[in-house]
């Protein structure tokens, strides 16, 4: 064709610099426009000067030469791009039976090195149709093997086909001494340790890794221990393969532990999540004394996935009880994190089942209220609340009506739920216990609604309301108008801090605004003593134990565990109110059932 096309470009019909793109075009018979993509070129014709060609979404379109030869881009034949139109078949058959071959067609068309997201675009879903993931993760492990590819760690780093074969233990020793720092050089080390099998002189590599390992690993110990740790784990799995003795000194993950200032929760948490439960099983054999004290302490600051793995460990070394009651008293107490919480109400192992009751239903409202103040906070157990649609009749199933009722008053008063979102909840609490709707849909009687508190945690309650009035929301204000000051507000991340702050102490007032109008208060004098009542000091033998226990029954805000003061409202309180000397009762009280027989009821204060 350069013949034909010369004689154009003496008749004037296209410029003498335009004949060898069009040659290479012709002989290509493939192209790129930038705008239109990939074409194929299926005719020339050079008495109207012009190509016909196939393009995604313009089939024949026609394109004058002289234009063609200076926006079009020739394809060779043998481009993944070219070869997927002459012959899609071939290459599902290569992508079946030859992986490296099909890999090395995608990287050459590309100049030799090309990302994943290049390689996975071009091949699927016109070459490979089913299971890209499984494909790769095959294609890769052999591209490891051979000699000719370097594939890099980071995904979104190019891969390299050289004609010039290397070694994979002097691949992955050009990798370890390109890398910079210890965490780059931690994840060479896990390469290594994974291509072991595959590795020739496993003693020569180990040789030059593990002192820098060591040496870095010094350096990272105050300042990032948990890349120290990691370090240490490399180190000591590339020994174990290597089968070579440890260097003298070397830090191990017992000393690690054990240095000063290394903060246990912090720590874990910066270590990866596949790494937990091996930092969990280091920890416990610097401390075999100790670990299981540390891991139960540390349940209500961390995530919920480390809850998880802490739960595991001291299930399985027989710490199974202690657990349960470090969880009952988180419940109980309401000092559970949400995290703890997530887990814990996420798993709802059997287990647990004596755990499983409406006061764990109140601590995550108490967790969630608290959050809102805190600068970690997260929305993880709203959502599940809100998702997990047999939750509430899990943790009511078989609740008292009284507890119940109390339960729906708390969930309507809590200001961690917008109305729609609230409504959904009390439905469900409505389905599981039709006879709390009157309080639902607004019947209750003003008995009901009322609270009965005395005047010292009313004035408490007061205080903190004048609080937020007189001085946090004004303050507030004042942050959001300096906040505004800065300008973009799209982009200004201390208005947007200060506008959620003004949310949730708006909510926080008109929840007290709501409580206030509810209390009564009372000074609890000359209670009822023919049966238990509010400001009753109430003596019970607990049938279980043969042993004597004192309860003062007070206001709905009233608690002291040291001096045996309950609110009327708690389970507790419920379970006695209104019996008399010689019943008996049973109640549950922190996770388990009780049973109790009344033996005296007298005045908490009298005239």
């Amino acid at each position: 064709m350069k013949d034909e096309f010369e004689k154009m470009a003496a008749a004037g019909k296209i410029e003498g610099r335009q004949v060898e793109p069009l040659v290479s075009l012709t002989n290509s018979g493939f192209c790129t426009h930038k705008s239109w993509g990939f074409g194929r070129i299926k005719s020339v014709d050079t008495v109207f000067a012009k190509f016909t060609i196939d393009f995604p979404g313009k089939p024949g379109h026609g394109m004058d030469l002289a234009f063609a030869a200076d926006s079009l881009k020739p394809i060779p034949k043998e481009h993944i791009l070219a070869r997927k139109a002459a012959d899609i078949e071939g290459l599902r058959q290569m992508a079946a039976l030859h992986h490296l071959d099909l890999i090395k067609v995608v990287l050459t068309s590309f100049g030799g090195k090309a990302t994943l997201d290049q390689i996975q675009h071009v091949l699927v879903p016109d070459v490979i149709r089913d299971d890209w993931k499984k494909w790769w993760e095959t294609a890769k492990h052999e591209m490891k093997k051979d000699g000719h590819f370097i594939v890099p760690i980071k995904k979104t780093e190019a891969i390299i086909f050289q004609a010039q074969e290397t070694s994979l233990q002097d691949r992955l020793l050009v990798e370890f001494r390109a890398a910079k720092g210890l965490k780059a050089h931690t994840t060479v080390a896990a390469e290594i340790v994974k291509n072991a099998p595959d590795i020739a002189d496993k003693a020569a590599i180990a040789g030059e890794v593990i002192p820098v390992l060591n040496t870095e690993i010094a350096t990272h110990l105050r300042t990032q221990p948990a890349v120290a740790l990691e370090g240490i784990f490399a180190r000591d799995d590339l020994a174990a393969v290597a089968g070579v003795q440890p260097e003298p000194g070397e830090m191990t993950a017992a000393q690690l532990w054990l240095q000063d200032g290394v903060k246990f929760g912090p720590l874990l948490e910066a270590v990866p999540a596949v790494k937990h439960r091996r930092a969990l099983e280091s920890f416990k054999a610097a401390q075999p004394e100790r670990w299981h004290e540390t891991l139960r302490s540390a349940l209500s600051v961390v995530s919920a996935k480390l809850c998880k793995e802490m739960a595991a460990v001291l299930s399985q070394n027989g710490k199974q009880a202690e657990l349960k009651e470090t969880l009952a008293r988180h419940i109980n107490h309401h000092t559970g994190s949400s995290e703890l919480l997530f887990w814990f109400a996420k798993e709802r192992s059997d287990v647990y089942s004596d755990l499983l009751g409406p006061e764990l239903f109140r601590a995550m409202l108490t967790a969630m209220e608290r959050d809102q103040f805190s600068d970690r906070r997260s929305n993880r157990l709203r959502d599940f609340m809100l998702e997990d649609q047999d939750l509430i009749s899990d943790l009511t199933a078989t609740t008292d009506v009284e507890v119940v009722k109390d339960l729906t008053r708390a969930l309507q008063l809590s200001p961690v739920f917008d109305d729609m979102d609230k409504r959904s909840l009390l439905a469900r609490l409505v389905k599981c216990h039709p006879a709390v709707q009157s309080l639902v849909s607004g019947e209750q009687t003003r008995q009901d609604a009322a609270l009965v508190v005395s005047w010292e945690s009313l004035e408490r309650r007061n205080n903190e309301y004048r609080e937020l009035v007189d001085k946090k929301i004004p303050a507030n204000s004042k942050e959001i108008a300096l906040a505004r000051s800065y300008g973009d507000l799209s982009e200004n991340h201390e208005f947007k801090a200060a506008k959620e702050m003004q949310g949730i102490l708006k909510m926080r007032k008109a929840e007290l605004e709501v409580l206030l109008n509810r209390a009564r208060g009372t000074d609890f004098l000359n209670p009822r003593t023919d049966m238990v009542s509010i400001g009753t000091i109430v003596h019970a033998t607990n049938l279980s134990s043969d042993k004597q226990e004192v309860f003062t029954v007070l206001g709905a805000w009233d608690f002291d565990a040291e001096k045996n003061i309950i609110s009327y409202l708690t389970p507790v309180g419920q379970a006695l109110l209104n019996r008399k000397v010689a019943e008996e009762v049973e109640c549950e009280v922190d996770g388990a059932r009780h049973r109790y027989r009344i033996e005296k009821v007298e005045a908490f204060k009298t005239a």
